[in-house]
């Protein structure tokens, strides 16, 4: 397999339910925008476009269900609407071209939340259960974790109302119990867990120094493996620490990478954080593959069209989604080195200021 070097796609990101199945990203450009799935399990990817009578606004999102449909969240007028969308009838045809080809789509409505002022609404990553769907409101000093799909009672319902402007959103279990956001209050940010199983209750999880912001990236539910960026040492650095474990958040040397940002991290590492696989995205056109056994990080272009995310397998293998004119639906499969590779030498960064050392994770609510 021969992987070139690329600019990345300029196009919506794509967002893979948590178990690889299906994907959704909008399509289009310009004002001829519209929802397109992924379906990822098969012998080959696929995509079905799912347009309605009007192209959608380039700021609404998508985000895909573990049963093939997909949600969309819209500003429209007033509020803040949400909706499933899915394809109404078999297509036997060849495989979809475009927004024109396929089935026509369904949608079902599911209601909206209220649009005040200076509120602001975003989808939260799929749910580990591939079922509820969840949207994160930040209104002034005070957010609002919305379910807005998968319950039994009509339109979005309040799962957690937490103070303090929240972003972020990474689950750490496997039941889409627990939710780590990242809370900024009294000009700090810190991550917190809330427990959408007990009402929303909240409990610390980072606490890296007292004066650090302290924000959770990734998480491998299995190992609890953690990927964190935090400024404790001096500057913001990229770290991992393991949830519940008595150690100190580390911060490797090789990490040290400018625009560098996790997305994919190996899951079935059952008790192995340090042989998880980790994917980063330096920059638009490098991908950087490292694992917490390792002293080095091993780095690579980018496949052409590249989308910008992709999913680990337990075997360790990373699919990486991309799109091109010859390939407007493909996967790179990408195999995690089984032996250390020469390290990459980069230019020595200034040493930092001597700081305390980082103090470990508070426990998280997993009993």
């Amino acid at each position: 397999m021969t992987v070139c070097a690329t600019e990345m796609t300029t196009t919506a990101p794509l967002t893979i339910t948590a178990d690889g199945a299906y994907a959704a990203r909008l399509a289009g450009e310009g004002e001829a925008r519209y929802p397109e799935r992924w379906t990822l399990d098969g012998p080959e990817p696929y995509a079905v476009p799912l347009p309605l009578a009007q192209p959608e606004e380039a700021d609404s999102e998508v985000l895909p269900l573990a049963d093939g449909r997909v949600l969309i969240h819209r500003r429209v007028a007033d509020r803040h609407a949400f909706a499933l969308l899915y394809p109404s009838g078999t297509y036997t045809g060849p495989r979809p071209a475009g927004p024109d080809a396929g089935p026509r789509t369904g949608e079902l409505q599911l209601g909206g939340v209220e649009a005040g002022e200076g509120l602001r609404v975003r989808l939260l990553p799929p749910s580990p259960d591939g079922r509820t769907a969840y949207a994160l409101a930040v209104d002034g000093e005070e957010t609002t974790v919305w379910q807005v799909a998968g319950h039994a009672s009509e339109g979005p319902r309040r799962a957690a109302v937490l103070p303090g402007r929240c972003s972020g959103g990474v689950w750490l279990d496997r039941a889409g119990r627990l939710l780590s956001l990242d809370r900024e209050q009294d000009g700090r940010t810190k991550a917190v867990v809330v427990d959408l199983a007990r009402g929303g209750v909240v409990t610390p999880l980072l606490q890296i120094a007292e004066d650090s912001d302290d924000r959770l990236l990734l998480a491998a539910p299995d190992s609890g493996l953690l990927l964190i960026r935090s400024d404790a040492p001096g500057e913001p650095r990229l770290g991992w620490g393991v949830l519940g474990s008595a150690r100190p958040v580390r911060f490797p040397e090789c990490l040290r990478l400018e625009d560098a940002h996790p997305f994919a991290v190996q899951p079935g590492q059952v008790l192995m954080p340090e042989t998880c696989g980790v994917a980063l995205r330096v920059g638009a056109s490098e991908l950087a593959l490292w694992r917490p056994a390792d002293r080095h990080v091993f780095r690579l272009p980018a496949p052409a069209g590249w989308l910008g995310t992709g999913r680990w397998t337990p075997d360790g293998h990373l699919h990486l989604p991309h799109t091109t004119p010859e390939s407007p639906c493909g996967l790179v499969t990408l195999t995690q080195p089984s032996s250390p590779p020469p390290p990459i030498h980069l230019d020595p960064p200034p040493k930092p200021k001597p700081t305390p050392r980082p103090i470990p994770l508070q426990q998280a609510p997993l009993g």
